[in-house]
């Protein structure tokens, strides 16, 4: 249903993405069918087709912007694998990419419609295997730096040492609370006695 709302929003619009070294795919939506197709790389081509925004990036940045990898819309900054660009509408290639996150089509069979089966198959192989990889590389990265910071510089604390610190403050809070009720009670006495 909301690929069917995504598509009628699209309807009559296009959307060129250049994977730099490999192909331009245009994707766009006409009486509410999506459809992908191979661009055509020359220069004159790319001036007479009309599109409402073109992607250009490595596949490594486009992977990351279809992942929604950078939620700032900076176009999928990674240092790794380098920015993705973005010209003409944001807001429609952002749908764009909507539209394909809940139609889930199968873009090894429509690669393979573009470039043929086996180069098709060696490229989707190639991209979920180059994505596992960046996932666990990040991971792991994220927890020796974690590890580094935590036992070697001591800059942050380890999960112990923070639940005895959080520990400390709730038993200080609930001291600070009592000295404070007997004050309270200690006061109304005094004023009763006045």
């Amino acid at each position: 249903m909301q690929a069917t709302t995504l598509a009628h929003r699209l309807d009559a619009t296009a959307v060129r993405v250049d994977i730099e070294g490999l192909i331009s795919i245009r994707a766009s939506v006409t009486d509410g069918r999506f459809a992908l197709a191979a661009a055509e790389p020359s220069r004159e081509s790319m001036a007479s087709e009309h599109v409402d925004a073109t992607i250009k990036g490595s596949p490594f940045a486009l992977l990351r912007l279809a992942e929604g990898a950078d939620g700032r819309g900076g176009a999928g900054r990674g240092a790794a694998f380098g920015p993705a660009q973005l010209r003409g509408d944001a807001e429609i290639a952002d749908s764009y990419r909507q539209l394909i996150a809940v139609a889930r089509p199968d873009l090894e069979e429509e690669l393979s419609r573009i470039v043929g089966d086996l180069p098709a198959r060696h490229l989707s192989q190639f991209a979920k295997r180059t994505v596992a990889w960046a996932r666990k590389a990040r991971r792991t990265a994220g927890e020796n730096v974690a590890e580094y910071l935590q036992e070697e510089s001591r800059d942050l604390v380890n999960k112990t040492e923070l639940e005895e610190f959080l520990q400390g403050v709730d038993a200080a809070r609930e001291t600070v609370d009592r000295v404070e009720a007997r004050l309270t009670r200690l006061e109304q006495r005094l004023k009763g006695r006045a």
